[in-house]
């Protein structure tokens, strides 16, 4: 596993991060909290996770994965509030779900940032409530996680206050980060020393399933997966690439993409620049 710095936490980061989203109640928590382990003993110390992700499954599996394991685990996870009062709520359960008294890296839970949401970050006491957990010790850096590119999420880089954005980009999804036109939402937050973690790092399978529907034959024996990884790791502004691995072969196979760095693209040569 390769490691980068987080912004400026500086805390190192493995590039592969283990993102909870998809973690449910069907799930079986024993298979789920090996596979975990799985993961940390191969390198995997970015955990992310969410209150609302298996209605609060995800985080109590990832409590109980990382109770031995704390002190080498990075977990990130998020408020759904933005409101002093609802924040507090949030934290409080996810703290008790997580097994832990203090996160690593919280972050509101936006979508896009519409203007409502902003002002109450802002001006609502959204932003001083975080703050003041900080200060507490209950959180140790914050940030935001967003869908894509607004005036919002704009706003809420420019006050220089979050140490991190959680965002995502692809091979598909490029308005986060123009590599032509070097601008977008990405190289902004990386101008206020700000970490990048990527959601969606392979398209959710989006591409994949296009490639398979229009060239069943010449993709049969083609390694999308790995290409997609690889390219999301070469762009240099990226910290972290959120997978959500299912098993221990996931662990394997993406660990691997991480380490052959010879195989890294040149994303300004390959986009024109």
């Amino acid at each position: 596993m390769q490691y980068r710095t987080l912004g400026k936490t500086g805390l190192q980061v493995s590039e592969i991060g283990y993102g909870g989203g998809r973690v449910r109640p069907e799930h079986d928590e024993k298979s789920l909290v090996n596979m975990i382990h799985y993961a940390i003993d191969c390198g995997v110390n970015y955990i992310d996770t969410a209150p609302n992700y298996g209605g609060g499954y995800s985080e109590t599996v990832i409590g109980k994965a990382i109770t031995d394991r704390r002190d080498t685990c990075i977990v990130a996870t998020k408020t759904e509030a933005f409101d002093p009062d609802g924040i507090a709520a949030d934290v409080e359960g996810s703290l008790k779900r997580l097994g832990t008294d203090y996160i690593d890296v919280l972050q509101f839970h936006g979508g896009w940032f519409y203007a409502k949401e902003t002002e109450q970050i802002l001006n609502g006491g959204g932003l001083e409530k975080y703050l003041k957990l900080k200060k507490e010790g209950k959180v140790r850096f914050i940030g935001f996680s967003a869908d894509g590119p607004s005036g919002g999420t704009e706003e809420l880089i420019a006050t220089g206050a979050f140490d991190m954005m959680q965002i995502h980009y692809n091979l598909m999804y490029q308005s986060t980060c123009d590599t032509f036109g070097r601008r977008g939402v990405i190289p902004d937050a990386v101008a206020q020393d700000m970490g990048i973690v990527l959601m969606r790092s392979t398209t959710s399978n989006v591409f994949q399933n296009l490639m398979k529907h229009c060239f069943p034959n010449e993709m049969a024996e083609v390694d999308v997966d790995s290409f997609l990884l690889n390219y999301s790791l070469s762009n240099p502004m990226v910290n972290v690439a959120l997978m959500s691995l299912q098993s221990t072969d996931d662990v394997d196979w993406t660990n691997a993409v991480s380490d052959n760095v010879d195989a890294r693209l040149d994303l300004r040569k390959i986009h024109g620049r």
